[in-house]
């Protein structure tokens, strides 16, 4: 398997964070796969994230999300904090 040259990695992984959650899966997916065997494993230690988070940006090339423009995440992920149990118990201890 490649390994890249030290001052390469440094400029991966300045693009690397510099991306958001979505193209930072995709990224570190693209790289893994053009390193071939044990290149997800490289990668996850370069970049220090999980494997998992290589798979999932494999998936998201070859199978991408339906999302609204602009978005990088699918809706919902805050609907718990605006449940009314939730804005009760906010109350609650505000009360305190």
């Amino acid at each position: 398997m490649l390994h890249y040259d030290t001052k390469i990695e440094q400029q991966m992984k300045t693009l690397y964070r510099s991306l958001n959650e979505k193209d930072r899966r995709a990224y570190a997916a693209v790289e893994a796969v053009k390193l071939g065997h044990g290149g997800v494993e490289y990668i996850s230690t370069l970049f220090t994230c999980d494997q998992k988070t290589i798979r999932r940006g494999r998936e998201d090339i070859n199978n991408p999300p339906e999302l609204p423009a602009g978005r990088i995440r699918k809706k919902g992920g805050d609907e718990t904090m605006q449940s009314p149990a939730f804005q009760n118990s906010k109350a609650t201890f505000k009360a305190r």
